[in-house]
């Protein structure tokens, strides 16, 4: 948002300095990106030609001698066909930078004539898009002063960056009134347009928008007839071409000035182009409309758009034709003043591709109060500048603001802010803003003004408080002291999560991050798809639904990885995948991949490695112990966790396992993959991975204290024996664990496989498996007969459970 100081003090009452009023407006949240004091203007000078005489070398060049009142004139080489004696211009010295040609100027020699200096045209100092002569002042110009101080050049420029809350100020009546609000300087209020009406407006104006009528809330039309449209007056030019917009002619301009003025967009039609009445409709499919920047757009019933007889004459809100614009022979117009919905012109504008001041401002919100003077106030700068007798505005569709009302408890300042401001002063800040205030006390009702959509509830007007208060006067406190340990902050779930990413990490393995989208086709594959978790609008056609697993981004990172010759690579990512739409459905999981020899062991081939089982490719069991490590992190009690074989349809069904916590919690699966969900992801390669879903582990138990016990170490020897108990093949080695672990919990300590044969020897469908248990005594030394007596509770557990025999 752009504007002139003197277009400021047009609305606003102070003595304040350039530089008190940019740091006011940064402090009230109004951010000042730029300023230009314009000092570029300040070399120009007012300068009268004394003699100008043909040039010896050139017909169309004169030398001039200027006096620009500091001494001996100086002489100038002109090619003006205006330059004569007599004339009063404006002059640049050597070494001035002349904005409007981007050229600093040095003592040149032209035909063979020194020239020091020149005299400007308005083209030249960004006055106009004059460059037919130089400029031309009045006689009592007084030579010698800054030319920029007597043609209102040097009025500084102040540029703001507006944040999308705050559509009121992008008027600059609406800056003045923040600023007023703040103390620096008094609101002024401009007086009401004073003009005299005749006739009724002949064109009407339809909604014809069904039960959609909250695209077009209120539409404002009125007939001004006799006008005589030519340029705006130099004021107004001066001002658009300082903001960066090129004066067209009066009618526009004066539309553009409302819209930086007043915040109020508005459009002129030329009347005698509008064939019948006007209809605000939505857009037919394919319907097309030649607009003033003059481009054809394709609309469809997206689109909110002004139409007549002829067809399309406006994009409703955004931009108008070209057809019914407005030109030098324009006599009668049309003043359209509407409100449009914000959402559909954000979406509008951005489905055509589309930026104008006046989609700036509809897509943020304008005052829908303002509809009706708004075009007043349009109407008396056109009849002051062109003519024209104005009929009745015609108004239709609008029903009139009904006021948000806040209750508001003056001490949430405090509460919120923490700053001490009284409540008068409170009141006073939001009465200064516009808002209505009624009762007294700490507790009052406040009326949320029509430019003001941003503020919805007490902790808004909370913040308009405190911004105009002033930030700066929020003290730094410390943070308190406490004489105890804080307490634990991180929730289980972020610790459990920071401790697998730590487990993993320490296993060999580099975190990945990938994306949480992918295709389809690999979504179906690891058990997604859903309609539900399909994106609208994905930013490619490979990411179109929401992961329901970790690998598939693991695995083509992988290979990817591979494809550039890294083929053995260790990755993890913790994150999260959707198995629904709903917020539980989004689990946290921690996963991970190996690929080729990456195993714990170390990768690649090498003689240490071999010696030590590495150099090896990943399997199924690399891929367990990497589960493994994660549930130990995150506490997961493992005495009570369970492997049963087979895993989901993307693991290769004789390969892989499923992590249990009783017979109903499952916290993951771990393996090798399916050869054809490989082939369908283009992976190829040794791969083993797994998913631990961490949401899944029951909450530890809450303890008294977090002191660890005491460390009791056991004086008596431990002791160990060997078991290698017959047992169907079907039977796994885990059972047998489990039933050998439980036959005595104080003193068996450790069960272990250390060999599983089969042959003919142990018979048909059978195995033999091999265990070690470690037995540590805690209060005596054991006897033949202790050890005779758990020797035959494991036996008789190991049967129980599993139907294994101890083998002869």
């Amino acid at each position: 948002m752009k504007f002139t100081l003197s277009w400021l003090k047009d609305h606003l009452e102070t003595d304040a300095t350039l530089e008190q009023i940019c740091e006011r407006l940064t402090a009230i949240g109004l951010e000042v990106e730029d300023v230009d004091d314009k000092a570029a203007f300040k070399p120009f000078v007012i300068a009268k030609v004394v003699s100008a005489e043909k040039h010896p070398q050139a017909d169309k060049l004169r030398v001039l001698m200027v006096d620009t009142g500091t001494g001996a004139p100086i002489q100038v080489v002109c090619g003006a066909p205006n330059a004569r004696a007599g004339l009063i211009g404006a002059f640049a010295a050597p070494g001035a930078y002349v904005p409007g040609i981007d050229v600093t100027l040095a003592v040149g020699t032209i035909r063979g004539v020194e020239s020091h200096g020149m005299m400007c045209s308005e083209k030249e100092l960004q006055m106009s898009d004059s460059h037919d002569g130089i400029i031309d002042l009045p006689e009592n110009a007084p030579v010698g002063t800054s030319f920029a101080a007597y043609a209102g050049l040097d009025d500084p420029l102040i540029e703001i960056n507006l944040t999308p809350n705050r559509p009121d100020c992008t008027s600059i009546h609406g800056i003045a009134r923040d600023l007023a609000a703040s103390g620096l300087g008094t609101l002024k209020t401009a007086p009401q347009p004073a003009f005299k009406t005749e006739g009724e407006t002949t064109t009407k104006v339809t909604l014809d928008l069904g039960e959609d009528a909250h695209l077009c809330p209120g539409f404002a039309l009125r007939l001004v007839r006799g006008v005589k449209n030519g340029p705006s007056p130099k004021w107004m030019q001066q001002r658009l071409i300082a903001i960066g917009l090129r004066p067209i002619n009066a009618l526009v301009d004066v539309t553009n000035y409302m819209t930086f003025d007043q915040g109020r967009p508005l459009h002129v039609f030329d009347a005698a182009k509008v064939k019948g009445n006007l209809t605000v409709r939505r857009a037919v499919e394919g319907e097309k409309v030649l607009a003033l920047d003059t481009r054809e757009y394709t609309l469809s019933p997206a689109n909110v758009v002004i139409s007549d007889d002829n067809g399309i004459e406006s994009i409703g809100g955004i931009m108008g034709g070209e057809h019914s614009g407005c030109d030098e022979n324009t006599t009668d117009v049309l003043i359209e003043s509407a409100l449009w919905d914000p959402m559909n012109i954000a979406k509008s504008g951005r489905s055509l591709g589309i930026i104008t001041d006046a989609r700036y401002r509809f897509e943020r919100g304008v005052d829908p109060e303002y509809m009706v003077p708004g075009i007043e106030r349009a109407t008396q700068l056109i009849v002051d500048i062109c003519g024209g007798t104005a009929a009745k505005t015609d108004i239709v569709g609008y029903a009139g603001y009904t006021a948000r009302t806040v209750d508001f408890p003056v001490s949430e300042v405090k509460r919120l802010t923490g700053l001490d401001v009284s409540a008068q002063e409170s009141l006073s800040i939001l009465k200064g803003l516009g808002f209505g205030v009624t009762g007294s006390g700490e507790r009052v009702s406040v009326s949320v003004p029509s430019w003001r959509p941003d503020v919805d509830g007490k902790a808004d007007l909370v913040e308009e408080v405190m911004r105009i208060h002033g930030v700066d006067n929020i003290k730094p406190q410390p943070i308190e002291k406490l004489g105890a340990v804080n307490g634990k902050i991180l929730t289980v779930l972020q610790i459990r999560t920071r401790l697998a990413k730590r487990a993993l990490a320490s296993r060999g393995m580099l975190e990945a991050v990938t994306w949480s989208f992918i295709s389809k086709a690999q979504a179906e594959l690891f058990g997604g798809g859903a309609a539900s978790l399909s994106l609208a609008n994905p930013i490619a056609a490979d990411m179109s639904d929401m992961r329901p697993s970790l690998l598939p981004g693991l695995l083509t990172a992988a290979q990817r990885n591979a494809d550039k010759g890294f083929g053995d690579v260790a990755i993890f990512e913790v994150s999260g995948i959707y198995e629904n739409d709903t917020p539980s459905g989004q689990r946290r999981v921690a996963g991970g991949i190996r690929r080729g020899t990456a195993s714990l062991a170390g990768s690649g081939r090498s003689w240490s490695n071999a010696a030590k089982g590495g150099g090896k490719p990943v399997d199924v069991f690399d891929a367990k112990a990497d589960a493994i490590a994660v549930l130990e992190a995150c506490g997961v009690p493992m005495g009570n966790v369970q492997f049963e074989a087979g895993g989901p349809s993307w693991y290769h069904p004789g390969r892989s396992g499923t992590i249990k916590l009783g017979p109903k919690i499952v916290l993951g699966h771990f393996g090798e993959f399916h050869p054809k969900v490989l082939e369908a992801l283009d992976v190829s390669g040794a791969l083993a991975g797994f998913e631990v879903t961490i949401d899944a582990m029951p909450e530890p138990k809450k303890k008294a204290t977090r002191t660890k016990p005491a460390l009791e170490l056991s004086p008596f020897q431990a002791v160990k024996r060997d078991f290698a108990f017959v047992v169907d093949k079907s039977v796994e080695a885990g059972a047998i664990l489990k039933a050998a672990s439980s036959a005595d919990r104080k003193l068996v300590t450790g069960v272990n496989v250390f060999d599983i044969f089969e042959g003919a020897s142990v018979g048909e469908g059978k195995k033999s498996v091999a265990i070690e248990v470690v037995i540590q005594p805690a209060e005596r030394t054991l006897t033949d007969e202790d050890f005779e007596a758990l020797t035959g509770k494991i036996i008789a557990n190991v049967a129980k459970n599993t139907g294994g025999v101890l083998r002869a």
